[in-house]
């Protein structure tokens, strides 16, 4: 006879005591917000295709030696402003245009439908600019091509993502009583949406405010200023929300509570809040006006990312094993998390004007964009869009993730030898062998990123095609 001692603490999760069980950070999804969703994917991928060709150009242009055969500064300051803004501007709303639309109810389908048609009719005048003419101007944040084509795609898509906004705010997925995974990952997307309403009135605020006589890039480096602090946290929040979603979909338990991640979205946000008393207060022109904007976002930026990188690497030592869906996904997961973390980590060597600053938002946008593409391969198959070979998708955001680490450790060097950004050909006056070989570094990492973007495409058009032969033999 054997006799049985009960624990003084019996497990919770045995007894099925929901308030001490792991949180499931997945939402359920209207069946009728499928179809919009899946095209702003769409726009994304088209977006990543465009900026992908004028990156070639780029890493070209950079790239000691080979930057003799590349053509004309001017082409590559054009090639530099469609690319940042496809494949940061685009590309990153186009994911937030499918979060939103996924966390919207059925109702606003008809809005949703709207805000896509103009972002993508934006997204096709943004990409005619080079062809249309315009001046480049390499304004932070969004930089332009002066030209009436161009500018008009801006507007347009400017629309898009305001409609697609406002729809987010008033039909919202519902969050209900229960704080659970799911209603903290809702309050994180609009948090997102109310952050990107703010820095579109942050533009809106500063087109009617600049002084009269100001043209070229001092004119759009006022315009674009204060909103594009602001986007930054929309771009932190949408990522931190594919961070929880990623996690759960790859089989990792977060040791992180719904409520203390509903705390952090709304820590984030609380910053946020103070952009219009920074603009009531000091004029768009004044030192004071950038001081306090710029103090916002890196006081507010990564307030949330520290507890949810930090949550994410215990659950990491926890559960190693899997599918391969799961360790594709995880991997996605763990270079975000590196290249957004090594991004924030080089801000703090900025000295200057230099390609250390390029070496910093790399780091970041990179980080941004990797948990997307782990966030588009997991929803593919709920949007229609068919299974993505999960072997490919394990290795694409290594491959990625390694160029980029490489191409941002090729800037940070050779910023630390003076090297000016927004250059190149002959003007990046490259006088030693450690700046060539810094920036040498830099093209390579650039060349091995450009195939681990091509392989992205790859998965996804793989997946569509398969989905397409299955639908044609069924």
């Amino acid at each position: 006879m054997s006799l049985t001692v009960p624990s003084a603490r019996p497990s919770a999760r045995v007894a099925g005591d929901p308030a001490f069980a792991p949180a499931r950070y997945a939402m359920s999804i209207v069946p009728a917000t499928l179809a919009t969703a899946r095209g702003w994917l769409l726009l994304g991928a088209v977006a990543l295709v465009g900026s992908g060709l004028f990156s070639v150009l780029l890493v070209l242009a950079r790239t000691p030696y080979v930057q003799r055969l590349v053509p004309g500064l001017d082409l590559f300051h054009a090639a530099l402003v469609v690319h940042v803004d496809l494949s940061v501007l685009v590309w990153f709303f186009a994911v937030g245009g499918m979060l939103w639309s996924l966390n919207s109810r059925a109702a606003a389908g008809r809005w949703s439908r709207a805000a896509l048609a103009l972002a993508a009719a934006g997204t096709a005048l943004i990409a005619l600019g080079p062809v249309a003419g315009g001046a480049p101007i390499m304004s932070n944040y969004v930089p332009v091509l002066d030209g009436p084509v161009f500018l008009a795609g801006l507007a347009v898509f400017a629309a898009g993502t305001a409609l697609a906004m406002v729809t987010a705010l008033l039909a919202p997925g519902r969050v209900g009583v229960v704080m659970d995974g799911a209603a903290a990952m809702r309050t994180g997307l609009n948090a997102a949406a109310v952050t990107t309403l703010v820095a579109l009135g942050a533009f809106a605020w500063s087109f009617a405010s600049v002084p009269s006589g100001l043209e070229g890039k001092a004119y759009y480096e006022l315009v674009f200023w204060g909103g594009g602090h602001v986007l930054q946290f929309t771009w932190t929040l949408l990522m931190l929300v594919a961070w929880l979603w990623l996690a759960e979909a790859g089989g990792l338990s977060l040791p992180l509570k719904p409520r203390v991640a509903v705390s952090l979205f709304a820590a984030a946000l609380a910053f946020v809040c103070v952009t219009p008393v920074i603009y009531a207060l000091h004029d768009v022109a004044s030192v004071e006006h950038r001081r306090l904007l710029t103090w916002a976002m890196r006081a507010g930026g990564g307030v949330a990312v520290g507890p949810f990188a930090i949550a994410i690497l215990i659950a990491f030592r926890r559960d190693r094993r899997g599918t391969d869906r799961a360790r594709a996904l995880r991997a996605a997961l763990a270079m975000s998390m590196l290249l957004f973390l090594a991004g924030g980590l080089i801000g703090f060597f900025i000295r200057g004007s230099t390609v250390t600053i390029p070496a910093h938002y790399h780091g970041c946008i990179v980080g941004v964009t990797l948990a997307f593409m782990g966030l588009a391969y997991h929803l593919m198959p709920r949007l229609g869009l068919g299974e993505p070979s999960w072997r490919l998708a394990l290795w694409q955001p290594v491959v990625y993730g390694a160029g980029q680490l490489m191409h941002i450790a090729g800037l940070m060097w050779s910023g630390g030898y003076g090297v000016q950004r927004k250059v190149a050909g002959g003007a990046q006056v490259l006088g030693s062998m450690q700046e060539v070989a810094g920036m040498a570094l830099m093209g390579f990492g650039g060349l091995v990123a450009i195939i681990g973007g091509v392989l992205f495409l790859l998965v996804v058009a793989g997946a569509i095609r398969r989905r397409r032969a299955e639908a044609v033999h069924a």
